[in-house]
């Protein structure tokens, strides 16, 4: 079974595509120093110089081995930049990465141009079979995964220094008014979910097999939760109200003393968050973000309500529109105000588990590893944030993380 649906004939638009991925990268780390792409600021983030270098290892591990003239850039990158292929071979364990500090960044960039003209000296030799085109187009899904991550990091990074860095300058948004939350009526019953069979466009493994689910009548908010109505719950003291928490997230919030969502800091009675244009006052009417899943459970329990089923959101997407909310903008980084679009801004927890579609079947070898491995103890995301590369994004997208996460941009709808 192919890790993704789609099968690109080799074409200028492959080596553009290519190409677009590439550049963006490039675009997103340009102004970050040497010191910035180095450290790491906790074990679940990697430097800015490891993604680099991970999403052109994987070209050159999954594509450029198998063509005989390649000649490898050097050998000791297999080992520091796999990331948690077992079928490769051993790797540098990943809570030292920000210990690596040789290959420096300007190694790392010729690293990057190296295997780009490989790259496109073997696309455009039209050397490929379908399996090894796929293989392409997945390296390049991989990369714009990564481009997320990689502001996620840095975000993460940057919030832990004195004094607020500003990795891009924007003007300060005002407050405006919060559109009142109303319910959309989603009709039951029998509901197909994943990706159709013979789809021309791009999806990974887990997003199949389609597959059949049965849905009750629900109905879903028509945005998602604001900052406004989180400090509604955290005064009236959501976050010291046993009844509102699952076990596992109670004992979470007493051992890490959250009371407030991720990068939240109050002083002299303002709440301002960290943002990736520095440390700004919290908007009111933008969508909450950086709140795990015991969080995202916990104020739908106050409000009434509860989180969607991946199954049900995937449903309701469909139905609401091919509008988009915020995607990645390189002059904002963040996400806009709370709109009626169900894709874009902030990633959004569901109720339900990382699990395999009934059918599911992980491809041979070591691309096999890409997501099945990972379905236990993760919770699904749906929809996009604002540092989604526009074009990643589409209904039937699982993202996952574990329950305690919420260095990502992760967000929630209700549903009822």
């Amino acid at each position: 079974m192919s890790i993704i649906n789609r099968a690109t004939p080799v074409s200028s638009s492959l080596v553009g595509r290519f190409l677009d991925v590439r550049g963006l990268t490039d675009t997103l780390t340009a102004h970050l120093s040497a010191e910035d792409q180095t450290p790491q600021s906790m074990t679940e983030a990697s430097p800015a110089k490891w993604h680099r270098a991970h999403v052109t290892w994987f070209f050159e591990e999954f594509i450029l081995r198998n063509d005989p003239t390649y000649v490898v850039y050097d050998e000791t990158y297999r080992y520091l930049f796999n990331s948690y292929y077992e079928a490769v071979g051993p790797r540098h364990p990943r809570p030292e990465r920000g210990l690596v500090t040789r290959p420096g960044v300007a190694d790392i960039g010729h690293y990057r141009e190296y295997v780009d003209n490989a790259m496109i000296g073997l696309l455009e030799r039209g050397a490929l079979d379908d399996a090894s085109i796929a293989l392409v187009e997945l390296g390049c899904n991989h990369e714009q995964q990564h481009q997320e991550l990689l502001l996620m990091d840095i975000k993460h990074l940057f919030s832990t220094h004195a004094f607020d860095p500003v990795y891009v300058d924007r003007e300060i948004d005002e407050a405006g008014e919060i559109p009142p939350l109303t319910w959309r009526p989603i009709t039951g019953g029998v509901t197909e979910i994943g990706v159709p069979d013979g789809a021309s466009t791009f999806s990974y493994d887990n997003e199949g097999p389609r597959h059949r689910v049965y849905l009750e009548d629900f109905e879903i908010a028509d945005r998602a939760v604001t900052n406004a109505e989180w400090r509604a719950f955290m005064g009236d003291d959501g976050y010291r109200r046993p009844e509102l928490w699952l076990s596992d997230g109670w004992a979470h919030i007493q051992q890490t003393g959250w009371r407030a969502p991720g990068y939240w800091r109050e002083a002299d009675g303002e709440w301002t968050t960290f943002t990736l244009s520095g440390r700004r006052r919290v908007v009111p009417d933008e969508p909450v973000v950086h709140v795990s899943f015991y969080e995202a459970d916990a104020y739908a329990r106050w409000a009434g309500a509860r989180l969607p089923t991946e199954f049900e959101w995937e449903a309701a997407a469909l139905t609401g529109g091919s509008a988009r909310g915020q995607l990645l903008d390189t002059t904002r980084c963040h996400p806009g105000r709370a709109g009626t679009t169900m894709i874009g801004d902030v990633w959004e927890w569901t109720s339900s588990a990382y699990l395999p579609y009934p059918g599911f079947v992980p491809a041979n070898g070591a691309v096999g590893e890409y997501n099945g491995k990972f379905m236990c103890d993760q919770h699904v995301l749906r929809g996009a944030s604002a540092i989604t590369p526009p074009g990643h994004e589409r209904a039937t997208y699982r993202n996952f993380f574990p329950a305690p996460a919420r260095w990502v941009f992760s967000g929630l709808r209700l549903a009822r």
